[in-house]
């Protein structure tokens, strides 16, 4: 595995089903300082990353990788897979453009209704 730099994760802290997500990666990525977890509502989001706006960052997750690169919704997608035991194999599926496509569809879907889907599973992960 060739040495990949600590990835920012920038969530919705208020959103019970992004928290437990940020959990679930915590405990899949493979070293534990791959990731660092950032609330889009913090003031250290704020001061660090002021070209992710409030809004923006609300509406979707941002991973910001060691050489400033940020990518945002399901385009963050296959870095986090890429950085997970035991799930790296799926970043290659992510190259194939029909994959792509329900990609995006699945995670515009899941971004625009994940208060609902908070609220409908109960996740066991709660601050």
């Amino acid at each position: 595995m060739n040495k990949m730099g600590t990835a920012i994760l920038i969530y919705d802290a208020k959103c019970s089903l992004c928290r437990g997500c940020m959990k679930w990666i915590e405990l899949h990525a493979v070293r534990a300082d791959i990731f660092e977890f950032i609330p889009c509502q913090s003031d250290e989001r704020r001061k660090r990353f002021p070209n992710v706006a409030d809004e923006t960052c609300l509406q979707t997750l941002h991973l910001v990788l060691s050489d400033n690169q940020i990518f945002a919704g399901d385009e963050a997608l296959p870095e986090i897979i890429n950085r997970l035991r035991g799930f790296r194999w799926l970043y290659a599926l992510f190259k194939l453009p029909i994959i792509r496509v329900f990609l995006y569809a699945l995670y515009r879907w899941v971004a625009n209704n994940r208060y609902i889907i908070s609220q409908t599973i109960k996740p066991l992960i709660e601050e």
